[in-house]
């Protein structure tokens, strides 16, 4: 158990929740990075978090997307509300990131949304099919790559449980294998 619970920074000034993220370890940073709370002060604190090496494609994904991308993604970037303009900037700078490879995949960490990443998938390729483009266009082969290993975490996890499923319910190994090829 860490001090962060969930690992969420907690609520107080911009100049405290970066000094508890300067201090975490990478795991934990890439936890507060996968379930930071988007506000207007966020761009000081996630904008340190989103430069470190140590944070994995999936979990940029996330905070991408948790960013609400969707709310800018067709509006020229002079028409930005300036109350906005920080998280906007935010998001070029994670788009660039992802797209250029500074994030790397790694095995184990999930896309906290996933729904999320195949709406913003599908929405590209609707973009593409209509001649259009929006602000921020991830790079679909990454994408893909991320939402594969995210289902594949899923089912793995999903399988763990029905195995201690079977053995609390005192299954033996070989019903579980009976079981498990009719649940895919």
């Amino acid at each position: 158990m860490t001090l962060f619970g969930r690992l969420r920074l907690p609520a107080g000034s911009a100049e405290q929740q970066l000094s508890i993220a300067q201090a975490a370890s990478e795991e934990e940073l890439r936890r507060m990075a996968r379930y930071y709370r988007w506000s207007r002060e966020s761009e000081p604190v996630l904008g340190w978090i989103m430069a470190q090496k140590c944070i994995d494609l999936a979990s940029a994904l996330s905070v991408f997307f948790n960013g609400g991308p969707e709310r800018f993604n067709y509006l020229p970037k002079r028409d930005v509300p300036e109350a906005h303009l920080g998280a906007a900037r935010l998001l070029d700078n994670i788009c660039l990131r992802v797209n250029s490879g500074f994030y790397q995949l790694r095995p184990g960490p999930r896309i906290v949304a996933p729904a999320n990443a195949r709406k913003w998938q599908a929405a590209q390729r609707a973009d593409r099919t209509e001649g259009r483009r929006g602000r921020w266009v991830l790079d679909e082969t990454l994408l893909q790559k991320a939402l594969e290993i995210s289902q594949q975490d899923r089912e793995t996890c999903q399988r763990a449980h029905l195995r201690g499923t079977a053995w609390r319910l005192g299954l033996a190994p070989w019903a579980l294998q009976r079981l498990l090829p009719r649940l895919n």
